[in-house]
């Protein structure tokens, strides 16, 4: 396991692991990332809101921070369940592949909605989309239930590609 992940890690190494302890860390990380992230760019989706063009199908504001709540709750009961599964590679890999995920997820928001530099953001949400499918690929290895739980991400990840390319193209 890399050094990264294993210094994360509750009750990895020779301890026995706390389910509960490794499903409250794991959630909280997740959803203190999205809440950081949603913090960060607070004042870019206000003026988003109020002065950008958006796409057929967009959701009303509300939506959103239902939705991302509900994933972020998902990824870290997933990576729960992979941390708890025996060590492997796959689980070294799949766990260390969520980090890097959820940091890249972090910094889309301030780059859509601060930057509002639409095209980079895109390009950023197709990197995430690729490293997600990568990590349930990973974690399907580890835990089936794991890979099947991202799922939910994954969609909405597409649709906010489509979302993203719409704004892109209607505020060039």
């Amino acid at each position: 396991m890399s050094v990264f992940c294993h210094t994360l890690l509750p009750g990895d190494g020779h301890m026995k692991k706390s389910p509960w302890k490794t499903y409250l860390f794991w959630i909280l990380l997740s959803v203190g990332v999205g809440a950081l992230s949603g913090w960060v760019s607070r004042d870019g989706m206000q003026l988003y809101q109020q002065s950008i063009s958006k796409p057929p199908l967009s959701p009303p504001a509300v939506v959103f921070p239902i939705v991302w709540s509900i994933l972020f709750v998902l990824m870290g009961i997933s990576a729960a369940r992979v941390s708890l599964a025996p060590p492997s590679r796959a689980r070294s890999w799949g766990l260390n592949l969520f980090v890097i995920q959820l940091a890249v997820n972090f910094l889309w928001s301030p780059i859509f909605f601060n930057a509002q530099a639409f095209g980079l953001a895109f390009l950023w949400l197709i990197l995430l989309l690729g490293l997600v499918l990568g990590m349930i690929l990973l974690f399907r290895k580890v835990n089936a239930l794991a890979a099947w739980i991202q799922i939910p991400y994954l969609l909405w990840l597409t649709f906010a590609g489509y979302l993203n390319l719409g704004v892109w193209y209607l505020n060039k």
